[in-house]
């Protein structure tokens, strides 16, 4: 494993690497420590690491000789963050008229450059891992950016990807242009059994780590109170598509808004319902039995609903209600912001956390959705999630104290990722 420091240059981190294959021994003083799966800190803990992996975890002791310190005792020490729901490829689409912009005007090569950008923002920012729900039209980009990632070509978190998405033909931007022209989409558009089969296959031939599609679209309330939304594919369809990615060992995830779209996406036997504002009871009930993962993105519902008007406050308000609901029902619930949606420069990612806080999670609950419970939900529960001997080095730091003040989380000064230092603003 090579060991590499980092030089910020104009905005951006690069990578200097400064040694061969040779695993050197880190050891790091941390004043507290939340490790992720303890519902208490520790207090003056020593993370010993060698290579890319932590070796051990103590309370208080002497680092061996040898090893390198760094003098993390004034701060609070977590795992790093993980966002389980991203679009690198995208910068913002509060309106219909930014989305199409980008697919118009802006390249794919141009959008994996900002791509690149993306996760070097969201790895300064804490977030050693994070799953990337769709390309937004730039085809299989994502999974170019992973392996530049895993190259050590660019700093970034270590990425799952989902590649295209699928809808129905039709319904999915680009819409409402002349028939005349041929216009790009946002994802794959699949019809049919054996469509949606082929196009399965072919995403993961492609590189998808995760198959997503769009459960429901037209989302609308009724006399009944209930978020009612119009469901995209049949039940055939829906349960194909899952059926193969899972025959394929892939987890399938659906963007599943209102009660229709999310009660669809539930009977097809998906692994993560995306957004979920509409949940009903018996819908939380069914995801508890089926230990179905909810990604609430509580960030994009609450940026984007000033912008675009009718229901969509109306919405967050309900995603509010439910998330309390959720959290006495017992429902799993990983962090995910669905970043791009809003634009990485403007809003940081871990303000999730602050949102999770509020909405009734106490703040170590809230931490864990972004650590230990988001790696479960990724299948890295043995590489990352948590600080305990064996798993990735992948540490953040902050000044303040974040079980009593959440938003400390926005304020990450120190990021380590594989057991390479990309910030370290405590020194």
């Amino acid at each position: 494993m090579r060991r590499f420091l980092v030089l910020v240059l104009a905005g951006l981190l690069i990578p200097i690497f400064t040694g061969g294959q040779t695993p050197q021994r880190v050891a790091i003083r941390a004043g507290k420590l939340i490790d992720g799966k303890s519902d208490r800190p520790v207090d003056n803990a020593l993370i010993l690491i060698e290579g890319d992996k932590i070796v051990s975890v103590t309370a208080g002791g002497n680092a061996p000789a040898g090893a390198e310190v760094i003098d993390l005792s004034k701060a609070t020490v977590l795992p790093g963050f993980m966002d389980v729901h991203t679009h690198v490829l995208l910068q913002g689409d509060v309106t219909a008229a930014e989305y199409d912009e980008q697919l118009l005007k802006e390249s794919i090569p141009y959008r994996a450059i900002l791509a690149a950008r993306n996760a070097q923002i969201a790895l300064s920012h804490g977030f050693t891992a994070m799953r990337d729900l769709e390309t937004e039209g730039a085809m299989y980009a994502d999974v170019d950016v992973k392996t530049a990632i895993n190259n050590d070509e660019v700093p970034g978190p270590h990425m799952q990807v989902a590649t295209r998405a699928m809808t129905p033909t039709g319904m999915y931007p680009l819409l409402g242009y002349s028939w005349e022209l041929k216009l790009p989409t946002g994802v794959q558009y699949v019809d049919g059994v054996e469509g949606v089969r082929k196009a399965v296959r072919e995403q993961v031939m492609y590189g998808a780590d995760w198959i997503k599609y769009y459960s429901d679209r037209r989302y609308h309330f009724e006399a009944d109170g209930v978020l009612h939304s119009m469901v995209n594919f049949t039940e055939e369809e829906a349960k194909e598509i899952v059926n193969e990615a899972h025959r394929l060992g892939k987890k399938a995830a659906a963007h599943a808004i209102g009660s229709d779209g999310i009660a669809a996406a539930l009977r097809a036997g998906v692994d993560t319902i995306e957004h979920g504002d509409g949940l009903t009871d018996a819908e939380m009930d069914e995801m508890v039995r089926k230990q179905v993962y909810w990604v609430p993105t509580l960030t994009v519902g609450l940026y984007v609903a000033p912008g675009r008007g009718g229901n969509w406050q109306k919405m967050a308000d309900l995603q509010r209600e439910n998330f309390g609901k959720a959290i006495k029902k017992g429902v799993k619930i990983a962090l995910g912001t669905d970043a791009g949606g809003f634009d990485w420069k403007k809003v940081n990612q871990a303000k999730e956390f602050e949102y999770y806080v509020q909405y009734g999670m106490t703040p170590m609950q809230a931490i864990h959705t972004g650590t230990s419970t988001a790696a479960e939900l990724l299948g890295w529960s043995d590489k990352t999630g948590t600080i305990e001997a064996g798993k990735w080095a992948d540490l953040v730091a902050v000044s303040g104290d974040p079980l009593k003040d959440i938003t400390e989380l926005q304020k990450v000064k120190f990021v380590m990722k594989g057991g390479a230092v990309y910030k370290h603003d405590l020194r």
